[in-house]
């Protein structure tokens, strides 16, 4: 039985860049996936968007790290994962909208984000060619950006195997047991090892997973599609985050949705569903497409003649409140979870590997213990990210 420091149940978003920041530190790391290689799960399903304009310093901070790490990971590892700091924008299209994201912005300036509010006018020069009826204006944050989920986890892990991080693929884990409180055996359809610490970074199995040492984590997978466009000539810069709801009986079923171009050219697009989705089904639907299509070509007509490539549909583990469940559990200290992350697993996850590391390596700062106060598992799970 091999045996190691940390074991890490997830090789995605979130389990391989806590495999590279542990390896990084000689953490001895293992990651167990069932599938067969890594970022198989959501992470590739991801659209690629990386932003700090949340409203919650738990996420603001862990996603100003990550932006961090996204953009000079070129510069300091050599490797092209398609970075483009194109920045975020939320237009807004009513006065009560308008109001909301100035007063959230008032939040966001003081965790130290840099985010502004447009006018019209100036939030036209960005994204020339927009519909500007009745539009007030938009926060625009030029810091956040975008990366290729599949060049970056394929970059994190070939680093992190570098770093001596070992991998094991085609793997379940079946079972966990905790001895005396100290040693961890986890146990796949394959073999069993062993660890001091384990960590549940499952995504979409974060429930079952912790059912195996008797925690039920309220971590619910809920769907929802996306999009990608053949690539064109650049045309505007930011995500596009339209908050209005269909008011179409023909799209009813949506609230938000949101855009952007990336580094090659493709205009990628998602959508939130009006009424929760919930389940692991992955197949594409028939109604995505004319959903989506209609709401963005009446703001933005430019986009009409574009051709779709594909679309797909994956999950977001969904927690009650919006917002991961992060660190220690109070039964087993040794059991830490890095899960619920709501669909932005790809933009917390670096992040997140470097404050994991630090759980695990019992380094944690005032800042972090701050942090993981927003992550809390024990929380009352009443609140609400604002603007999803």
């Amino acid at each position: 039985m091999k045996t190691y420091d940390v074991i890490v149940i997830g090789a995605g978003s979130v389990g391989v860049p806590a495999a590279l920041s542990l390896s990084q530190n000689r953490v001895k790391v293992l990651v167990i996936d069932a599938l067969a290689s890594p970022g198989q799960g959501q992470n590739k399903k991801a659209i690629g968007g990386i932003r700090a304009t949340h409203s919650d310093k738990g996420k603001i901070d862990t996603c100003q790290r990550s932006i961090e790490i996204f953009s000079t990971w070129e510069e300091l590892h050599g490797d092209d994962i398609g970075w483009l700091q194109n920045g975020y924008s939320f237009p807004a299209y009513t006065d009560e909208d308008a109001q909301k994201l100035k007063d959230l912005m008032k939040l966001q300036k003081s965790f130290h984000l840099d985010i502004e509010w447009l006018s019209a006018h100036e939030y036209q020069e960005i994204v020339p060619g927009i519909n500007p009826e009745n539009l007030r204006g938009a926060t625009y944050s030029p810091k956040d950006g975008s990366a290729s989920p599949l060049l970056a986890i394929n970059a994190f892990y070939f680093k992190s195997l570098e770093y001596g991080a070992d991998y094991r693929f085609n793997e379940k884990v079946k079972d966990i047991q905790v001895i005396n409180g100290k040693e961890i055996k986890v146990k796949t359809d394959k073999e069993t090892y062993s660890a001091a610490q384990v960590i549940n970074a499952a995504g979409n199995y974060a429930n079952p997973i912790g059912k195996m040492i008797g925690l039920d984590l309220p971590v619910e997978p809920d769907s929802h599609e996306g999009a990608i466009t053949e690539p064109v000539q650049r045309f505007f810069g930011p995500m596009i985050v339209d908050l209005r709801p269909s008011e179409d009986p023909a799209t009813e079923d949506s609230a938000n949705y949101y855009f952007y171009q990336n580094n090659e050219g493709q205009v990628i697009f998602c959508l939130t569903p009006k009424h929760l989705i919930k389940g692991l089904a992955s197949e594409a639907t028939s109604v995505f497409l004319p959903q989506v299509a209609k709401r963005m070509v009446r703001p933005f007509p430019k986009l009409a003649n574009l051709k779709v490539r594909r679309t797909w549909r994956g999950q977001y583990p969904m927690t009650p409140d919006g917002f991961p469940i992060v660190g220690a559990t109070k039964k087993y200290p040794n059991v830490i979870n890095a899960v619920g992350m709501c669909g932005q697993g790809y933009m917390l996850g670096p992040g997140l590997g470097e404050l994991l590391t630090r759980i695990v390596t019992c380094e944690l700062t005032d800042d972090d213990l701050d942090v993981l106060k927003h992550f809390n598992l024990y929380r009352k799970f009443d609140g609400s990210e604002q603007f999803k």
